[in-house]
């Protein structure tokens, strides 16, 4: 999902035991993978276009016959997910730039959820969103879970990172400098494996 030059990534992907190598993001489509940037506003999202077209835009593919967008089947799609995930708006017509920063997020998730991954990162999910938006954000998330999706968030607030997680990997300065189950976990405990 991009790899700025100035960062040397190194180790191995293994999905399922069997090694994984993207070297762009349609492989990683392939793959089964989607990413929710935590910058939506730059990174995630066209604000100047519509819910349709962003919640379409990871998979035209699969609406496409000969280079021919087919439309309706377009709409539907749209209106599924904006369905599914509670994006309020008034129509799938609605430009994103309208929408309120909760609603924006819903509509990154839905253009990922639509590449019908089996694993789903999630970068920072809940940034610049209010409380209620938070939570509408858990409640679609644990709703994937039990649908049987994997996700994999990525977070800075340890009170999120608490509350949603099963398994919690701290990393520190790109190395991963501690794993623990919920169960052993405590913010004290997270904050020791990231500033060692």
């Amino acid at each position: 999902f991009g790899n700025p030059r100035e960062y040397k990534l190194s180790g191995e992907l293994l999905i399922n035991g069997k090694p994984k190598n993207l070297k762009h993001t349609s492989d990683a489509i392939k793959s089964g993978i989607a990413y929710v940037t935590e910058d939506r506003k730059r990174e995630g999202l066209i604000l100047i276009q519509d819910i349709k077209n962003n919640i379409t835009l990871g998979n035209l593919n699969s609406l496409s016959s000969n280079g021919i967008i087919n439309e309706n089947e377009e709409i539907n799609v749209a209106n599924k997910y904006k369905d599914d995930l509670t994006i309020k708006a008034p129509s799938i017509e609605q430009l994103l730039s309208n929408l309120s920063g909760g609603n924006q997020q819903k509509v990154s998730v839905g253009k990922w959820l639509f590449t019908e991954p089996k694993i789903l990162i999630l970068d920072e999910p809940t940034r610049g969103i209010d409380v209620g938006a938070k939570y509408e954000i858990y409640t679609i998330m644990n709703r994937l879970i039990d649908e049987g999706l994997s996700i994999i968030m990525i977070s800075s607030e340890l009170p999120e990172v608490l509350g949603m997680s099963d398994r919690i990997y701290v990393m520190a300065h790109g190395e991963i400098t501690g794993e623990l189950n919920i169960k052993d976990a405590t913010q004290d405990e997270i904050m020791k494996m990231a500033t060692n």
